[in-house]
């Protein structure tokens, strides 16, 4: 039991401690949503025989020149570009026009002002979600490496599943905020933000993984605990079984008892006397005494 006990002990942990691992890689990048966005082409700088694929191109160097009628190769959706953008919590990366680098800004600066409250809702529960998660997972290690009393395993056991069911539901009210708060972001925020296409990151993936592995690591905790409880009420039966088994010889090996089955067992006339006598069987002198007076008359007439 003590084996079994600790190898789910450690299973819990390693999910708990996978669940931390996630949780963090997913709060510190910006790999949530990501998409396209289409922008429109710059002008072209330098030489105009050197033409660029992300630019416009005129038909003259001089673009400052306002005297010129300036006339561009690029006509319809040619004028725009289709840019890559990516989005987390904190930051939202767009980019470079040139293909070279990336831009990036707050993207509580991009969200509505009606949705900064989520946001700063969202980034809390993370971080105590986090937190519940490291405390569960302290809890853990040190029922494994410093307990051996079953007692006290099962009372750390009992916070650290308190703790790691706690951190779990932050955790998914926290992601469903995002998700809510991109949406509107993604309707109503600026015009020179809004993704053409969009689609969920491999950090949300990583979000809801850590979720997932969170509510394993509880759900094996409260199995633990569950499964040691029932093992403890299945052997207290067993000894008050051995217990009442145990009383009942003591109660039946008293001398009163004995001294009842010593009386019980003498035979009852003398003819079952006489019958016992006669197979060869050897009465004590000290345990067996006979009053012919207290004997039945026929039984007396047979025996004169």
């Amino acid at each position: 039991m003590g084996i079994d006990r600790r190898q789910r002990a450690s299973l819990a942990l390693t999910l708990n401690f996978i669940a931390v691992v996630f949780s963090v890689s997913a709060l510190s990048t910006s790999y949530w949503c990501e998409g396209t966005r289409k922008v429109a082409k710059p002008f072209c700088k330098g030489p105009v025989k050197l033409r660029q694929s992300y630019c416009i191109m005129f038909n003259s160097s001089n673009i400052n020149d306002s005297r010129l009628v300036q006339y561009i190769w690029e006509t319809g959706d040619d004028k725009f570009l289709m840019r890559r953008f990516h989005t987390g919590i904190w930051l939202s990366c767009e980019e470079n026009v040139n293909g070279i680098g990336e831009n990036c800004r707050s993207f509580l600066n991009i969200a509505p002002p009606h949705e900064k409250g989520v946001l700063w809702l969202c980034i809390v529960a993370e971080c105590l979600y986090i937190l519940l998660l490291v405390t569960g997972g302290i809890l853990m290690s040190i029922e494994i490496c410093h307990f051996t009393n079953v007692i006290d395993g099962l009372k750390l056991n009992t916070f650290a599943a308190i703790f790691t069911v706690l951190s779990g539901l932050l955790g998914m009210v926290a992601h469903m905020m995002y998700t809510t708060a991109f949406q509107l972001t993604v309707s109503l925020g600026p015009e020179d933000w809004r993704p053409q296409t969009w689609d969920y990151g491999w950090s949300y993936c990583l979000a809801w993984g850590s979720f997932t592995s969170c509510m394993a690591s509880s759900v094996t905790t409260i199995n633990r605990y569950t499964k040691t409880l029932l093992e403890f009420k299945h052997k207290r039966r067993k000894i008050e079984k051995s217990l009442k088994v145990k009383q009942k010889l003591l109660d039946f090996d008293s001398p009163e008892q004995v001294w009842d089955m010593y009386i019980s067992s003498m035979p009852s006339t003398a003819e079952e006397l006489m019958d016992s006598s006669s197979n060869g069987r050897r009465l004590s002198n000290t345990s067996v005494v006979l009053d012919l007076n207290d004997l039945p008359d026929p039984q007396e007439e047979a025996y004169c």
